[in-house]
């Protein structure tokens, strides 16, 4: 996390742990903001990935789950990144630079320096650079509809009419629309502090949870380190947001990614539940259903504490469990957890 920007945070009152923002000094408050009216977030604890080179296109075509081909630098597209064995190391968003077609990979923090090293193993003699800029461009999240109004009073282009997914490059900055509620803009530290000083005059400050859990509502997932190598690109509805295709050539695990497409053998699917408890709730907690007994039938992608108390969560579940029987949190007689539909269609 870029040390200045912490500094400016703390001035307005933000209360820091390991490089997150946990709240700005009422968490439970915040969460019943962001129901209600815009708030203002900072995604520092996301990383950066710059990819550029003439061979850039090329290389991440065949190393991710998405099709690069299809970014015209005004989208973004949610991808992965897997084992040989179709096991997903990362999830992500990444989009085109039209001004210098190089490509931007947003992902967990804590996972840039080991997808760094990975894709370094396959670069050989292509001609791509990969940059960490994590600490060099701050990330400011703005929750909440009809947001682009306030937004651009702080640009001094006109930013377009904002679609799910898209993206605008400004000289003040990148600007992302990842949904109807959730739009982030990427730039210097100079512009952010700018930026957001005039949004705090209208809008709320609040910890990243607020981001997770609208994040949890569109069941957008995102790998962990806990969770690496848990679950094939299908079992996160990768494929239903758009970040796998099934047309592209060839890329780590994609036989195996494909072999569960087109022969039907997926078993668990990522569902959206509440969990009522008053322990905390993580990734890589084990779930469990009276079908499989002792043996666990699911597991946590997601977790953050919800507005209403306990725990909001995306999370992997055997399809014939969750069809037929309660599923339980960490232990095969822990708390239930209640389903809550996804703004998409998982069957």
């Amino acid at each position: 996390m870029n040390a200045a920007w912490l500094d400016f945070l703390r001035e307005d009152s933000a209360r820091i742990n390991l490089n997150q923002i946990e709240h700005f000094g009422d968490p439970a408050a915040e969460l019943q903001q962001v129901q209600a009216s815009p708030v203002l977030v900072d995604l520092s604890y996301f990383g950066l990935i710059h990819i550029s080179g003439p061979d850039a296109q090329s290389f991440l075509q065949g190393q991710l789950t998405c099709d690069i081909s299809m970014l015209n630098g005004h989208t973004a597209t949610y991808g992965g990144y897997c084992t040989p064995k179709g096991r997903l190391l990362s999830n992500f968003l990444i989009w085109k630079r039209a001004e210098n077609a190089d490509y931007w990979l947003q992902l967990p923090a804590s996972l840039v320096q080991s997808m760094i090293k990975r894709f370094s193993m396959f670069v050989l003699r292509t001609k791509v650079t990969l940059h960490d800029e994590t600490d060099n461009l701050i990330r400011i999240g703005i929750i909440g509809k009809n947001t682009t109004t306030v937004l651009n009073n702080c640009f001094t282009e006109i930013l377009p009419r904002f679609e799910p997914l898209s993206f605008s490059d400004t000289s003040e900055g990148q600007v992302i629309c990842h949904s109807e509620q959730r739009i982030e803009v990427i730039t210097t530290l100079a512009e952010a502090t700018r930026i957001w000083k005039q949004l705090r005059r209208e809008i709320m400050p609040a910890g990243s949870h607020c981001w997770q859990w609208q994040e949890i509502c569109e069941g957008i997932p995102s790998i962990q380190p806990e969770t690496q190598e848990e679950f094939i690109p299908q079992m996160i509805n990768l494929d239903k947001i758009g970040g796998v295709s099934f047309q592209k050539g060839c890329y780590p695990g994609q036989e195996i990614v494909a072999r569960t497409q087109y022969l039907g053998k997926l078993k668990r699917r990522m569902y959206r539940a509440h969990i009522a408890c008053s322990d905390i709730a993580a990734a890589s907690d084990s779930l469990f259903s009276q079908e499989m007994g002792p043996q666990a039938s699911g597991m946590i992608v997601n977790a953050v504490p919800s507005p209403i108390g306990g725990y909001d969560v995306l999370a992997v579940i055997q399809i014939s469990s969750v069809e037929s029987y309660e599923i339980h949190w960490k232990t095969p007689t822990g708390p239930v957890l209640t389903l809550i539909p996804l703004p998409y269609a998982i069957q």
